[in-house]
């Protein structure tokens, strides 16, 4: 099919409310590559899952079948659906490699209309559904096209504080007595830049910290060595006058930082949000709330502040039907609280509270724009199972798993803070969060993935869109 075939097609299926891009979002170990491979899967089984009670459009049955299909971004890698449900069916089963770089999936989804011109016009139809996968660390790029390389100096100072500083110690050695009005010296900053990456690296491998900006700097695709990936922030830049800082010479190291800065604006965050972002019309923004419940009060507090500067990064407002064909905009989102089975069932409700509580800024901005949201907690794919164990002649409940190392396992991980969690949450012996990192639960190669309301979150993501 020619090209302007192919653009005709896709005009006339947005125009009839048949292509549906959905953004799912979320920081780096959020588990968004385990979500896709669930809705692929759920998706896949739709008529003979016995897995999606809450998905109406297969309760009622007039989903009829999903199948995956070519889509048609060809420069983008395939999302490797395939790689991860072996990862998931190997023996002891291992959950799927996290993302590295772009991928996509569009699946063909065949329902009958049950409202509408659809219904009149033809028996069945057909909904595409475009999934794009990303690494998570690229998202936090986005609030830079905000920012002037100035702008960004400062704010990357004033979070140099706590463990940041402490990880931070080699990288501000090297940057001990840099001139930056000296003239280019392209080997000085590469050394610099190296070690401030190796910087970012320790605070998210070794810190717990999810405020890793630039994010391509830890993950960077084809850009590795890249020119455009050797630059770091100014420390002392108060050392200096606004006249001096607003035009440095173009041969000078601070010069030469400053472009480094804005290609990497234009050519790599601002060309990942035209080509992905400004496209899609749903979005799941996926939260890990346990993992730095577990870290301790830095490590959850940062996780607010990346959640916080991300979802500043989206736009939002009502979809018209001019709108849709022309310049998508996401009219829903869903807030979702991953890795449900990490905690016993009477706290869930928690789970949601204290993830609304950490999301309550975007909230509001999205409910004045007028959208609809919800907040949920579900688990992509489940690794335990719920039970009962004794205490001291008391009767609680507990989740039972196989633990990364091949030990089983039964434990009360503890109680989630219905809302934000002070300092004291963290004190004493017996206070915080006790997550464990559990294999998947064993399945057979026909069976769906066992989940914790991906039914729900099909939904409210499709459910419309299918009726």
């Amino acid at each position: 099919m020619s090209v302007i075939g192919n653009s005709f097609n896709k005009l006339v299926n947005r125009s009839m409310d048949r292509h549906v891009r959905l953004a799912v979002t979320g920081l780096s170990r959020a588990g968004k590559t385990a979500f896709i491979t669930s809705l692929v899967n759920q998706l896949l089984h739709v008529n003979t899952n016995a897995r999606l009670p809450l998905f109406s459009p297969a309760r009622e049955g007039y989903v009829l079948g999903a199948k995956r299909i070519p889509h048609d971004d060809m420069h983008v890698p395939k999302f490797a659906y395939d790689d991860a449900m072996n990862a998931l069916l190997s023996t002891p089963p291992d959950w799927p490699r996290p993302t590295r770089d772009v991928s996509q999936t569009r699946l063909a989804l065949r329902y009958q209309p049950q409202k509408g011109p659809m219904k009149l016009l033809q028996e069945t139809a057909t909904l595409y559904l475009d999934i794009i996968d990303y690494p998570g660390e690229w998202l936090l790029d986005l609030p830079l096209l905000d920012l002037d390389y100035a702008t960004w100096s400062r704010q990357q100072a004033r979070l140099l504080i706590g463990r940041r500083r402490e990880l931070a110690q080699d990288w501000l050695a090297a940057c001990d007595g840099f001139d930056p009005f000296a003239p280019v010296d392209e080997s000085q900053l590469a050394h610099i830049s190296t070690i401030f990456t190796d910087y970012l690296y320790q605070c998210k491998k070794e810190g717990g910290l999810h405020w890793v900006q630039p994010g391509r700097f830890v993950l960077p695709g084809e850009l590795a060595g890249a020119p455009v990936l050797q630059f770091f922030p100014m420390m002392n830049l108060n050392d200096y006058t606004d006249e001096q800082l607003a035009a440095p010479s173009k041969d000078s190291q601070y010069g030469m930082l400053k472009r480094r800065y804005e290609y990497y604006q234009q050519h790599v965050v601002k060309a990942f949000y035209r080509n992905h972002f400004s496209k899609f019309d749903r979005q799941i923004v996926l939260v890990d709330c346990l993992q730095p419940l577990n870290a301790g009060p830095e490590s959850f507090n940062d996780m607010r502040q990346a959640l916080d500067q991300l979802m500043q990064s989206f736009k939002y407002g009502r979809s018209s039907l001019l709108r849709r064909i022309f310049s998508p905009r996401i009219d829903k989102v869903l807030f979702a609280a991953t890795k449900a089975d990490h905690v016993t069932s009477e706290q869930h409700p928690n789970l949601v509270s204290l993830l609304q509580q950490m999301i309550n800024e975007a909230w509001q901005t999205a409910s004045f724009e007028g959208i609809k949201m919800d907040c949920i907690s579900l688990s992509s794919i489940q690794a335990t199972k719920s039970g009962f164990v004794t205490h001291q002649g008391v009767e609680m409940p507990a989740l039972r798993g196989i633990r990364d190392d091949g030990i089983s396992q039964t434990l009360f991980p503890g109680e989630v803070p219905r809302r934000l969690p002070k300092a004291t949450f963290w004190e004493g012996e017996h206070s915080g969060f006790d997550f464990v990192n559990f294999r998947p639960l064993e399945i057979s190669s026909d069976d769906a993935l066992p989940h914790i309301r991906m039914d729900k979150a099909l939904d409210y993501l499709l459910g419309d869109k299918l009726r």
